[in-house]
């Protein structure tokens, strides 16, 4: 569909507009909009579950408590068996930071040392270079650096738990966001069908055609990538557990909740698991290849068999633009950010890709060239 140049502009400055003052408000109610937006997240996620339950004979209405319920039960039982099992390896964790950090300093000052004195000794005398480090050196220069980055993780741990306004936004996102994700269920295509009885006429079928787009991108992406980080979080935690890795199961936890990222979790996961694995193994190397031998199955896995089939190129994000959509989302709005950003990611993605497209086409862009066309 072709517009004029004044259309365009009128449309883009509609849009944008609209745009600025959605963000405005998100701004301004900040936490207070968190569960709601998070049971949309969740009724979106879960609609084709609802979809293929109706399929067996199931009204829209029980296939949605039956969902919900399942889900429900199954946030039960993650803080009832996981959560403290979670708190008390971080609290131990950010305790011993300090500890491995210098060790690990520490062993690769002994063994850089070693290694230089060995094979590249002469070559420093020649240039009057050779001054090796000591272990006390490398602890004065980062000593302080860790133990206050160890300080700060406990100080955020215990402003999480303790603190009253958070404990209530988080009693309320426990409470609303299953309320709000059960009636989005129930309505999802009513509500889809009086927003599109909503849009303008003229432009109907191309704003259409762009929430197509928008939502193969979302569907692709957020499910699949769930997906992807479960199946992560369980390979890592169990898998780093059984080889006998201290935080074993907070590692895998956190390398599977930050796969939402393609390639954060995975370098997460395998910097902590082989720091770890090098201090509590060391001078063997057995746990060390453990170590990097889980990580590295969970990574080729992920890499050559779930994205590909789950995920695929239906976002059309590069990754750098995902981390930053993220990093910025979760800047201005928190907890909220982090829930939308991938969603407005894609969709400012898909809405550049054809306003592009728009002025590839249009008179402003091609010049004096359109008209010399014979």
């Amino acid at each position: 569909m072709r517009f004029g140049q004044v259309t365009l502009e009128r449309q883009i400055l509609f849009w944008g507009l609209g745009l600025v003052g959605l963000l405005l408000i998100i701004y301004l109610l900040g936490s207070t909009i968190t569960p709601f937006a998070a049971g949309i997240v969740l009724g979106y996620l879960l609609d084709p579950v609802v979809l293929k339950l109706q399929r067996f004979g199931f009204s829209r209405l029980g296939a949605s408590l039956l969902i919900l319920t399942v889900f429900v039960l199954t946030v039960v039982l993650f803080f009832i068996l996981v959560v403290p099992v979670l708190g008390g390896q971080f609290i131990a964790f950010a305790q011993h930071l300090p500890g491995y950090a210098m060790r690990l300093q520490a062993i690769a000052v002994e063994e850089g040392n070693a290694f230089i004195a060995k094979y590249g000794g002469h070559w420093l005398d020649a240039l009057g270079l050779r001054q090796q480090l000591s272990s006390a050196q490398v602890q004065k220069s980062v000593g302080d650096f860790v133990a206050q980055s160890a300080q700060w993780l406990l100080d955020a741990f215990t402003r999480l738990v303790s603190g009253g306004a958070a404990l209530f936004n988080f009693l309320s996102l426990l409470i609303v966001t299953p309320v709000v994700a059960f009636y989005i269920l129930v309505d999802w295509h009513r509500m889809i069908a009086k927003l599109d009885s909503w849009l303008p006429l003229d432009h109907r079928e191309s704003l259409r055609n762009i929430a197509r787009e928008i939502n193969h991108a979302l569907a692709g992406f957020i499910r699949g990538q769930s997906i992807v980080c479960l199946f992560l979080g369980i390979w890592y935690s169990v898998g780093l557990t059984l080889i006998g890795l201290d935080y074993g199961f907070l590692i895998g936890v956190v390398g599977g909740l930050l796969s939402f990222v393609p390639y954060v979790g995975s370098l997460t996961a395998l910097v902590l698991s082989l720091s770890v694995a090098l201090f509590q193994g060391w001078p063997s190397l057995k746990l060390f290849l453990l170590a990097l031998g889980v990580v590295g199955t969970g990574q080729f896995l992920e890499g050559n068999v779930l994205s590909p089939q789950l995920v695929g190129e239906s976002i059309g994000l590069h990754p750098v633009w995902l981390m930053f959509a993220l990093l910025a989302f979760g800047q201005l709005f928190g907890f909220l950010g982090l829930i939308i950003a991938v969603p407005t990611a894609a969709a400012i993605g898909v809405i550049v890709r054809h306003l592009i497209g728009l002025y590839l086409t249009s008179s402003f862009y091609r010049g004096r060239s359109e008209l010399e066309t014979p």
